[in-house]
């Protein structure tokens, strides 16, 4: 897998078959491990590592509708009161962070709500705050640390 523009961490990687896996914390269990899969496996011990988030506040692949469509997110991290807090979309390293991208994530946070918003493909990471009262997506030049208490 590629190296990427998030911190190490200590992973397990093991195989089945044609397929490798590595040992999601969060989900306690394996994974197919997929290029999105080693983005988003680094990005949540990053989340909890690195900005401190808690671990039971971070959901993956929860998912939501959209109109009349059923969509999963990627990850979200939620309030101590259980509302969105950051919503992240994560994508292989080899995807550009496009419009088309941006757009995806505005949908789906469109239902959930949440604060802020990032899209990471491992090297590059974009983050907003969302004020929905204005309708602005702000840029952010950092994802922000956990603030709960």
């Amino acid at each position: 897998m590629e190296a990427l523009n998030l911190p190490p961490f200590k992973y397990k990687i093991t195989k089945s078959g044609a397929n490798y896996l590595i040992f999601d914390a969060l989900r306690r269990k394996n994974v197919v491990l997929t290029p999105e899969e080693w983005v988003r496996q680094h990005f949540v011990h990053y989340l909890i590592g690195t900005l401190g988030y808690p671990k039971g506040l971070v959901s993956i692949e929860r998912g939501t509708s959209y109109n009349t469509l059923q969509k999963r997110t990627d990850l979200c991290v939620y309030n101590q009161q259980g509302k969105p807090h950051l919503l992240v979309e994560c994508k292989a390293a080899y995807v550009p962070i496009t419009q088309d991208v941006v757009k995806q994530v505005s949908v789906y946070n469109q239902t959930l709500q949440a604060e802020f918003v990032v899209i990471t493909n491992g090297l590059q990471h974009f983050c907003w705050q969302v004020d929905f009262e204005t309708r602005k997506f702000e840029p952010l030049q950092e994802i922000p640390l956990c603030s709960f208490e």
